[in-house]
């Protein structure tokens, strides 16, 4: 077992530099950024469907209405994601350009779209009411031109970055007004990634008589033929599950290439549902409630395997304090509280439990009549409503779930109590040693796990990944007085995480400990990747622990703004989400 540990410990700087790639973040943050437009545009298709299911007739301007605010948003989310990629993409670019040359991400992000365009969209002209109309093929403006829409913002913000580099913009007397400035400086560049994409376009449809955007659906069918077989969904959770097992974020490395294929497959399995069919793919935006069913891993049921079945007083309160966070896909509490991160007796439950479960989710919806997923439901929806939900209410899909409960029970409870008798062994092996009886283990336990706050030092160490960034350095606790609160006055906090679940333990927990301690404090939570537009407006950033990984990057930032960066390790983390007070010393103790 502690082969295995040392053996991942030892790649986990190349599994971080992948994470760090800066393609799959723009990828990643960039689709991230359109995610109200997939939760927003699902609640009006369900508004217009799901009455009918019970036998509700809405009236039809109703559901005209709803199905216009569909696809006037799911409908257009190619063109979108091609701008917040783009933006995105630049945000990472400009921190590897030379000192005084900025790319301009609002114009990057309009020129990404344009290009979008010119590779995705078929313009022909049809006859109406007998004069000649110039019409759009809107098929690949949504989901299905999303490839297009990465091209596009690669090429867009590579072409800006060889123009300004080199500049070769239009420059103007410096009387001129910046605004105005900027916008003749950006024509260049503009032009010439829009004539780009555009060649790019004409040689296509010349050569191989399709659009762009088919030309790449047709080159990855293989792939997605694949992804769907037992062995491609087997492959997807296990990699997801694992880069997570040791402390890398695995949905920002594994859903960046297969987010495509699952919002396509997802908008099919709809289209087909709505003719009355049955909605067949597997691979589907929401198999993520299976695959992560309460959180990667699929830890759902082990707070309560903890609570009911285990001996260790630390694993019992673990299962005490996760239980509600991981019912709503949070589970990081469980991941670094138990931990079950680099924990070699959870290796094997943690990739297992997915891989069956998306298995027995293919299974049924090809054999059984369950129905794939047709419907997007919130990321936090608890797995079972979703899972309801999203095959259209069937009374089959709620026998699946007790399925894979009775499952991941199964599979997870034997390396549980495994690692049960490690804990309960050490427990008392400490109370031995201080003389205690057996059941004095509990307090030596709640000893153990007290909060890395109440420590008389605090540290904050980047990952081995930011390693060349200077560390926070150990200090002794200063004594609290009066005049160290002005050390805090006024302070602005804001914490990210991958998805804004875990950010919002912590920053919650420092508006409590501030309304306790009667500090004047703002905290506030944030997903990474969503957080450039708006970091200047705080005083300290703190990166939770599955986003350590990006140490270097936000450094880079934070110092150019002048702007604190925190970042604790897993169980400092958690433990200051449970003392707000706590949190409130620890934000003072790490201030310069």
């Amino acid at each position: 077992m502690d082969a295995i540990v040392k053996m991942l410990e030892k790649h986990q700087p190349f599994f971080e530099k992948i994470s760090r790639n800066i393609y799959l973040q723009a990828i990643k943050d960039g689709f991230l950024g359109c995610m109200p437009i997939v939760l927003t545009s699902s609640i009006f298709l369900l508004i217009a469907t799901l009455p009918g299911v019970v036998g509700i007739t809405l009236p039809q301007p109703l559901i005209d209405w709803c199905n216009k605010l569909y696809n006037f948003t799911m409908g257009v989310m190619g063109i979108m994601v091609a701008g917040t990629t783009a933006k995105n993409f630049t945000a990472s670019m400009n921190r590897r350009m030379p000192a005084g040359k900025v790319l301009n991400d609002g114009s990057t992000m309009v020129a990404a779209q344009c290009s979008m365009l010119l590779l995705a969209v078929t313009q022909f002209t049809t006859k109406f009411n007998g004069s000649e109309l110039s019409v759009f093929d809107c098929t690949s403006m949504g989901t299905r031109g999303l490839f297009s829409a990465y091209i596009a913002a690669f090429i867009t913000v590579w072409v800006y970055k060889f123009c300004v580099s080199r500049d070769l913009t239009i420059k103007l007397p410096k009387e001129v007004p910046g605004a105005i400035a900027q916008n003749f400086r950006d024509i260049i560049p503009f032009g010439g990634a829009v004539i780009i994409c555009g060649i790019i376009d004409v040689v296509v449809r010349n050569l191989m008589g399709v659009p762009f955007s088919e030309l790449l659906i047709k080159l990855l069918s293989p792939l997605f033929t694949a992804a769907e077989t037992y062995p491609g969904l087997i492959l997807i959770q296990a990699a997801t599950a694992f880069f997570w097992f040791i402390g890398v974020h695995g949905p920002s490395i594994v859903q960046p290439g297969i987010d495509p294929i699952r919002l396509a497959n997802q908008a099919e399995n709809l289209q087909v549902l709505l003719a009355g069919g049955h909605p067949a793919h597997s691979l589907t935006f929401n198999m993520s409630l299976v695959g992560e069913f309460g959180g990667t891993g699929a830890t759902f049921i082990v707070p309560l395997l903890l609570i009911l079945f285990m001996k260790s007083k630390q694993l019992k309160a673990v299962g005490k304090a996760s239980i509600v966070p991981v019912a709503f896909a949070v589970n990081e509490p469980l991941l670094f509280g138990a931990p079950m991160i680099l924990n070699p007796y959870m290796l094997i439950p943690f990739v297992a439990a997915g891989c069956v479960n998306v298995s027995v989710a293919k299974f049924f919806i090809d054999n059984v009549g369950m129905n794939g997923f047709s419907f997007v439901v919130p990321w936090a929806t608890p797995a079972p409503i979703g899972i309801f939900i999203t095959t259209n209410f069937q009374l089959i899909a709620l026998v699946f779930v007790a399925i894979i409960i009775l499952l991941d029970a199964i599979i997870y409870l034997p390396f549980l109590k495994a690692y049960d008798k490690l804990l309960c062994d050490q427990e008392a092996e400490r109370a031995a040693e201080l003389g205690l009886e057996s059941d004095g283990a509990a307090t030596i336990a709640a000893n153990a796990s007290a909060p890395a706050v109440e420590q008389t030092t605090v540290s904050v160490e980047p990952t081995a990944a930011a390693a060349d960034s200077k560390p926070v350095a150990d200090q002794p606790e200063p004594a609290f007085d009066a005049s160290a609160k002005k050390d805090v006055d006024g302070l602005k906090v804001l914490v990210l995480c991958a998805g804004a679940g875990t950010s919002a333990m912590l920053a919650n927990a420092i508006k409590e400990g501030a309304a306790q301690t009667g500090e004047n404090i703002a905290s506030s939570a944030g997903a990474y990747g969503q957080h450039t537009a708006i970091m200047d407006q705080y005083d300290v950033i703190v990166l939770a622990p599955q986003v350590r990984s990006y140490y270097n990057d936000m450094k880079a930032d934070t110092d150019r703004l002048g702007i604190k960066l925190l970042a604790p390790r897993g169980k400092e983390y958690i433990d200051l989400t449970r003392d707000p007070a706590g949190a409130i010393k620890w934000l003072r103790e790490n201030l310069d």
